[in-house]
């Protein structure tokens, strides 16, 4: 997508990242359902991708501190796989209410990108096997397709094998 038309464009803090990083990209719009149980593999669903290509991203504390853990929504997340990875011993999902403040999303579209602060984040390896892969734009409805390589780049992330089943 063109910086002019993305800037041109209502855009949310993580297009507005990549815009600003320079990296190419591809939002995918669909009606997002509200009460979906989840909201990653309605995306996937919506926009008839594989599972494993559509990535959720997911608020944990590591030893008390605020760390993004990223993996397809065809998976879990291995908590203890994401503390390893992220330098520490014990990790747990974060209360949403400090997920949504910390970010400036809203649970269901968090995105990895444009958070009002950069927390560590570790993506899971599997991602490095594609040549695109889609995570949340910033809001429910709106998915973003990048290179893995540009995700790590505009994140800081850590690779490693973070998801389960």
């Amino acid at each position: 997508m063109s910086a002019a038309k993305a800037k041109g464009a209502k855009g949310t803090p993580a297009t507005l990242a990549a815009v600003e990083a320079g990296i190419e990209f591809t939002l995918h719009a669909f009606e997002a359902d509200p009460d979906a149980e989840s909201y990653g593999r309605a995306a996937a669903d919506a926009l008839g991708l594989p599972p494993e290509h559509v990535f959720k991203t997911l608020l944990t504390e590591v030893d008390g501190r605020l760390t993004v853990g990223v993996v397809p929504v065809s998976a879990s997340l291995d908590l203890k796989a994401l503390a390893a990875a992220a330098g520490g011993k014990r990790a747990r999902m974060a209360d949403p209410a400090d997920a949504e403040r910390a970010t400036g999303y809203v649970v269901g579209g968090i995105s990895p990108l444009g958070q009002r602060r950069r927390l560590p984040t570790v993506l899971d390896a599997s991602a490095s096997a594609l040549g695109t892969l889609y995570v949340s734009a910033g809001r429910r409805g709106l998915e973003i397709e990048l290179s893995p390589a540009d995700l790590v780049r505009l994140t800081g992330a850590v690779l490693a094998a973070i998801a389960r089943g």
